[in-house]
């Protein structure tokens, strides 16, 4: 694109403007706390947008815990690696996608055990992030009380991060978290008819 004086004189007035409202954004956001994140949606990136800040977290010298509901594979990427860090708790506590098990009550009591884990992690101030991996499946079909979940996160220590992932977040827990992100598809490789690949989908 072809730069003139008039144009680069206008980029300068809006970059001006625009740092001036991130600026006064910054200086007004002053509390320090552990925030509660949930990422929701039908598209894909909600579990490696929680892991991504597992890599984060660690970079920053913090202790992770990760408690995957639902999925009971063991050999995922992710957990390959993050398990070999120092300062990792990684807890695969699921049997396998609901439509897979097709039995409630053991899905029940699977999720019940999932959550005594996951309990333990948010009671526990040395654990400077919790990643609740598809819990909001878990809460969607009723395995756990909302109200339940919910009173736990919000008794966790002052300064501990947690992040839930999965489809179908409950609104009460929706209006519980600090920041909300609805992850929506607009393609998908499976939807072509290519299958699940090592290193993008597990």
């Amino acid at each position: 694109m072809t730069q003139t004086p008039d144009r680069d004189t206008r980029h300068n007035a809006r970059m001006v403007r625009k740092k001036d409202v991130v600026d006064d954004r910054i200086a007004a956001a002053q509390a320090e706390r552990g925030v509660l994140l949930v990422n929701t949606g039908n598209g894909k990136g909600k579990s490696s947008a929680g892991f991504g800040l597992v890599a984060r977290a660690l970079g920053h010298g913090m202790r992770v815990g990760v408690v995957q509901f639902i999925k009971g594979r063991s050999d995922t990427g992710e957990e390959a690696f993050f398990r070999t860090q120092p300062g990792v708790s990684w807890h695969v506590m699921g049997e396998g996608f609901t439509w897979e098990t097709q039995d409630r009550a053991r899905d029940v009591a699977t999720a019940e055990a999932a959550w005594a884990v996951a309990r333990e992690m948010l009671q526990n101030p040395g654990f400077g992030l919790v990643v609740l991996d598809e819990l909001n499946i878990a809460l969607k079909y009723q395995y756990l009380d909302v109200d339940r979940v919910i009173a736990d996160l919000r008794a966790r220590p002052p300064m501990q991060h947690v992040v839930v992932t999965g489809r179908g977040a409950p609104p009460a827990l929706v209006e519980a978290a600090d920041t909300v992100t609805d992850m929506t598809p607009v393609k998908h490789a499976f939807a072509a008819g290519v299958k699940a690949m090592p290193g993008m989908e597990w």
